[in-house]
């Protein structure tokens, strides 16, 4: 239990060392990181890159467009679809952003061996079976998610 209460404050930390000195959280630099590097995309596409739901990306982007970090835009040759691509003020945002913890974790993750690789998906897989969390739905990123709301349980 002590290692998994490193893990979570190490994400809290992360969390919250990204929202002093950016403004952001990290599923918004999972989402600029991805427009930069892709040029733009659908909000479907994104919630397929950063395995979130629909709604939740819609809300994302809808804050990061209050903050003018992305621009929404009809598509030319279909109205009903919205293209997402990244301001010049979220290009700046991203570039003064630190890492977020995910991308140093990814890093160093590849650089393990395959089997410790495996090792360590099943070790983490059974203590989240241990804890009866199999249902409970989460993306890939280390988010916490808002610090003032407790987190919304899976029945």
């Amino acid at each position: 239990m002590i290692a998994l209460r490193r893990i979570l404050r190490a994400t809290e930390f992360n969390a919250r060392n990204l929202a002093r000195v950016s403004g952001l959280t990290p599923s918004q630099v999972l989402a600029l990181q991805f427009l930069k590097e892709s040029g733009g995309a659908t909000p479907s596409e994104l919630a397929s890159h950063a395995s979130l739901k629909q709604a939740t990306i819609t809300a994302l982007l809808d804050r990061l467009e209050e903050k003018k970090l992305i621009k929404r835009q009809k598509d030319a040759e279909d109205g009903r679809r919205i293209f997402v691509t990244l301001t010049s003020a979220g290009a700046r945002a991203l570039e003064a952003s630190p890492d977020p913890l995910q991308q140093s974790f990814q890093e160093r993750f590849e650089r393990l061996e395959n089997w410790e690789q495996a090792s360590i998906i099943a070790s983490l897989e059974r203590v989240a079976s241990l804890l009866k969390a199999e249902n409970i739905d989460a993306g890939p990123v280390l988010d916490i998610g808002a610090l003032n709301e407790p987190p919304k349980s899976v029945d």
